[in-house]
């Protein structure tokens, strides 16, 4: 199954299965690229926040004209913060951002539970590392991108470039089928 990719210079289509690594400077402005994404040609999307809760992934998606009724959001912040959390069928929780295992089990339960075309963003990364190191970090990726390749779905994953050192930037690299490269002036480049 392919899936349209309406990205400014990017192949037109990806197949199923693909995970897309979104580099990005860290004041890059993701979400357009972000939500052009996740609103193409999918019938269920799963927003994996480990920078942001879901109240403000909501807030991004409202902005962005993103179909709410087709995405449930994984806020892996909220608890650890102390932030009430209005529980929903289609939001869910991890106890803090490094419940590496909890945000791989609620990937593999959504795709489980969804058919059809299935879009993942993991917003980010770097904050994933942030708060479980690079190394595991690294582990969890390549463990969603199984996830991906067995349930024929497709993953945009962002990684704020300059907070990395170029070995653990090129190690992230390797694990994807392709690159988006976000400018600061907003310039998108793609390597697939």
């Amino acid at each position: 199954m392919d899936y349209d990719l309406a990205i400014e210079n990017t192949p037109e289509t990806i197949p199923g299965g693909t995970g897309v690594l979104l580099i990005h400077p860290s004041t890059g402005e993701t979400d357009r690229i972000d939500t052009d994404f996740l609103k193409t040609d999918t019938d269920r999307i799963l927003v994996i926040s480990t920078r942001t809760t879901a109240r403000e992934v909501q807030q991004k998606l409202e902005y962005y004209d993103v179909d709410e009724t087709k995405a449930d959001i994984l806020d892996t912040l909220s608890v650890e913060r102390g932030y009430s959390r209005r529980s929903s069928e289609h939001v869910y929780y991890v106890s803090a951002p490094d419940d590496l295992e909890g945000i791989v089990e609620t990937t593999r339960q959504f795709l489980e539970t969804h058919g059809g075309k299935r879009r993942i963003s993991f917003d980010s990364v770097t904050e994933l590392a942030y708060y479980a190191d690079d190394e595991r970090a690294l582990e969890t990726v390549e463990e969603l991108l199984g996830l991906l390749s067995e349930y024929d779905a497709v993953g945009l994953f962002h990684l704020s470039e300059e907070v990395h050192d170029e070995a653990d930037v090129e190690a992230f690299k390797s694990i994807f089928d392709g690159t988006i490269y976000l400018d600061a002036d907003g310039t998108v480049e793609s390597d697939f």
